[in-house]
């Protein structure tokens, strides 16, 4: 196969795998998903899924979320790991979203890039997912589906962003990151991998990641 061929192999087989594919986030708009996706970092979706509702019962605007101190925060978003840094930067952007934007967040990578705790994966992730603006956020499946299926060098996310931006239409984008997570997280993990089961890595894979899958299988 070509890469190109590739390429299409991988589209067309997600598209068939996930025609529709769904945000595994839970939220109701641009700020609850900027907050979820905050707490999301080194943590599981499931795990800030079980907080998210304690949290934006409470406080689901920026307005409510001031009102709640730093340590208040914290103490709620303790199950999803890194407490301090989290509920400081919850409190922190709640406080400029106010103080410059009218409680409202922007669709500005620029800006988002900006606030505390927000990087710019979660930053494309709020703009793929809340505004609709072509973004490849990339996540640790990506990162991992991308080296092995010979796309990227496995050398650093910014590079696996690039290079499936380079491989990938821009109009793919927003649908296709998700499909790609949601395989990786189904077909492709990074622990207990089934290659069997992993039809696009089998088909079109690296082949020192074959090769190594199939020395440790065979031991």
């Amino acid at each position: 196969m070509t890469k190109q061929e590739k390429v299409t192999f991988v589209i067309d087989t997600l598209n068939k795998l996930y025609p529709q594919v769904p945000i595994p986030l839970e939220h109701k708009d641009p700020y609850t998903l900027l907050i979820a996706v905050l707490l999301s970092a080194q943590s599981t979706d499931v795990r800030v899924n079980q907080i998210t509702p304690i949290l934006f019962e409470i406080a689901d605007n920026p307005y409510d979320m001031v009102k709640l101190t730093v340590e208040e925060i914290r103490e709620i978003i303790k199950p999803v790991g890194l407490s301090p840094m989290k509920s400081k930067g919850i409190h922190g952007l709640s406080k400029i979203l106010i103080e410059k934007y009218n409680g409202q967040v922007p669709a500005d990578f620029e800006a988002l890039e900006s606030f505390p705790a927000v990087g710019h994966k979660t930053a494309s992730v709020v703009m793929s997912q809340a505004f609709n603006v072509p973004a490849f956020p990339v996540d640790t499946h990506i990162h991992r589906l991308m080296y092995r299926w010979g796309f990227s060098n496995g050398k650093n996310v910014v590079q696996t962003e690039k290079d499936a931006k380079r491989l990938f239409k821009e109009d793919l984008w927003n649908k296709l990151h998700l499909q790609i997570i949601w395989y990786g997280r189904q077909y492709s993990p990074a622990r207990g991998w089934d290659l069997d089961k992993d039809i696009i890595t089998k088909t079109i894979g690296r082949k020192t990641v074959v090769n190594d899958y199939l020395k440790k299988k065979n031991r």
